[in-house]
Parts: C-alpha cells; sequence; structure tokens
C-alpha cells in the first residue's frame, strides 16, 4: 500500500498519530518497559504506562523522551516503531512519508536525532515542523494570512509560544517548562509539607482532579495515600485546590513571563491583532484549571482555550502535510529525503 501519509506528535508524555483519510488513530504514553537482564522490550504505550513505580527490580519502565528532546535514542527507535506499526499495520509497501512536530528550541544535532529514528522504523520520506506551527494549525488559526495569530502550546516537557504570520514563525521562545514540570513541583510540595512520597501517577492525578492556578477559583480536596517519609509506613493526607495553586505559582510564573516576553517582542501591527483575537492555549497544559483567566489578568489580553487542545499539535501535523507546498522555509536533503518544515 503506497501513499501511506502519517503525522507525529512525538511528545514528553504521550504520543500522537494521524493517519491521513482517518483522522487521529493513536494516543498513547510516551513510555517503554524493558526486562534490563534481556535487554528485551515488555511494553509500550499505555501498558508500559501502568508498570510505573509497580514493576520488579529487572524491569525498568522509562520515557525515552524528556524535555521535548529523544534521551535515549534505541528506546525512542523501539516505541516509534511500535506506534507506527500499530497505526498502519505491517507490510512490506508500507513505507508511509512522516511528518513529526518538534519543539521551537530544538537544535539541528536534536532534529538529526529525530529524522534518523524515524527513518530507521522504515519511513520512505521524514519531515519535521515546529510545535507552535503545528498546533496553531490544528487549532484552526489562518497562520498564512497577513495577520498576527499567537499560540501557546504546554505540552509534557516543553512550552511554546510563538507569534505567527504569512505561514510563518515572526517571534517566539520556548522553554523545557510544562506538564513534567507541573508533576515535579506537586511531587516536591507533598514531601516538603507532608513529608509524603508520591509517585507520578498520583502527582497526574492531583494536577487533574485538584489543581487550581487563579486565586480561589476551584475548592477541592482529595485523599492521596503514599510512604511515610518518617515512618516508611503507608499513610494518607488531604490536598485541597489552594494549596496545590501555592505549589504551581512559580513553575506557572514562567510561563506567563515567558507569553508575556514573546508579546514585547511582537511587531505593533501584529500585537493589534493579536489584542482583537486573543492567545490561543494548546497542548495538555491548557487544561490546567484557570491557567486561560490568570494569563487573560496578568498580560490583559483574551486568551482562549482550543477545541481539544491536546489533539491540536497532531491534526495540524496531518493538516501541514497535505499542504506542503503552501509551508514556507521548506527545506529537503535530496541525499535522505528527509525536511524540515518552519
Amino acid at each position: 500500500m503506497f501513499g501511506i501519509d502519517i503525522g507525529v506528535d512525538l511528545g514528553t508524555a504521550n504520543v500522537l498519530v494521524h493517519v491521513k483519510g482517518k483522522g487521529v488513530v493513536l494516543d498513547e504514553p510516551s513510555v517503554v518497559a524493558i526486562d534490563s537482564q534481556t535487554k528485551k522490550v515488555v511494553a509500550v504505550g499505555e501498558e508500559a504506562r501502568r508498570m510505573l513505580g509497580r514493576t520488579p527490580g529487572h524491569i525498568v519502565a522509562t520515557r525515552p523522551l524528556r524535555e521535548g528532546v529523544i534521551a535515549d535514542f534505541d528506546t525512542t527507535e523501539i516505541m516509534l516503531r511500535h506506534f507506527i506499526q500499530k497505526s498502519i499495520g505491517k507490510g512490506p509497501f508500507k513505507r508511509p512519508r512522516v511528518m513529526i512536530c518538534v519543539p521551537s528550541g530544538i537544535t539541528s544535532v536534536e532534529q538529526k536525532a529525530v529524522i534518523e529514528a524515524a527513518e530507521r522504523t522504515g519511513a520512505r520520506q521524514v519531515y519535521l515542523i515546529s510545535e507552535p506551527k503545528a498546533a496553531a494549525i490544528g487549532a484552526g488559526l489562518d497562520i498564512f494570512e497577513p495577520s498576527g495569530s499567537m499560540v501557546v502550546d504546554i505540552g509534557g516537557g516543553t512550552t511554546d509560544v510563538a507569534v505567527l504570520s504569512l505561514g510563518d514563525v515572526v517571534t517566539s521562545n520556548s522553554i523545557r517548562v510544562a506538564g513534567d514540570k507541573f508533576d515535579d513541583a506537586i511531587i516536591r510540595h507533598i514531601k516538603k509539607e507532608h513529608s509524603l512520597l508520591i509517585g507520578e501517577r498520583t502527582a497526574e492525578e492531583i494536577k487533574i482532579r485538584v489543581v487550581s492556578v487563579f486565586p480561589n477559583a476551584r475548592d477541592e480536596k482529595l485523599d492521596i495515600r503514599g510512604r511515610d517519609m518518617i515512618s516508611g509506613l503507608p499513610k494518607t493526607v488531604v490536598v485541597h485546590s489552594e494549596e496545590m495553586r501555592e505549589a504551581l505559582q512559580e513553575t506557572v510564573d514562567m510561563i506567563v513571563a515567558t507569553t508575556k516576553n514573546v508579546l514585547e517582542r511582537t511587531p505593533p501591527e501584529l500585537a493589534a491583532d493579536i489584542f482583537d483575537k486573543g492567545i490561543v492555549l494548546t497542548g495538555g497544559g491548557a487544561l490546567l484549571f484557570g491557567l486561560d483567566r490568570l494569563m487573560q489578568q496578568e498580560l490583559q489580553v483574551p486568551v482562549h482555550i482550543a477545541e481539544n487542545p491536546m489533539l491540536c499539535v497532531v491534526r495540524g501535523t496531518g493538516i501541514a502535510l497535505d499542504n506542503l507546498s503552501k509551508m514556507s522555509r521548506s527545506i529537503f536533503s535530496k541525499k535522505t529525503g528527509a525536511g524540515y518544515v518552519g
């Protein structure tokens, strides 16, 4: 089967795959479980995520991407091959064109690592697109008009902020502060204030069910269980929304400050467009309760959460792959067939 086109959101927390004509067909955690004794893969994706913190000593559940880039090349290749085959099936003729989104601050060395990992999975051609551009396209913004559009994409490992016009990025910034740092802040707070050790999955639950980053916007409580640092025994404590707001304040302030910095560097005419149209939040971090209200208050600009913000980037990669001729600054290598789009 020739002519398969797929878009991949190769995220720190989740991998999403868009297949042309089918839409988003896969959304699984970026986790791989490996037996350290035999070096064989035990599980990938959701099955591996369920093993985090619960495996025997010789089975290690890891996330091969950290802060938006490849931390473990071989494991990333295994994971990517698994997800592509799961999305389109196996077969000698199933060599797809693949577009993968990457953080806007990625280095040329990191770009090459992503392209090589994708090529080794059997891809016919590989293209890269910057996350904010893919997010903006997937959120329905017409970035090809001579008008300013601004997107803040908050993923698992990075937050990408960009102003786009005429199909290109005008000003941007990328920081390695996002969903993972929210979880880390929660874990540190619980450890410091309650002398309780919790894992990533518990921190994620707190983030979804309790956290609010806007003052007095939410009044939720949750019983959480972990290991007491003093006795070493299981223990239960209660956390509430306002407590968690304080725990995340420093991390959230970094995202707000980065957005403000990009706004300040935006040409006046495009800034005026953004004041009219507002800022669009995408990525899983956009769902952090109260973040849109906080950013609107701090920046004095309308802030909107995109529809299905977690799917914006992967949808954008699929749309961009369908419209390669419209994408500006496309650089293609005749030797490898790989390219970078914006």
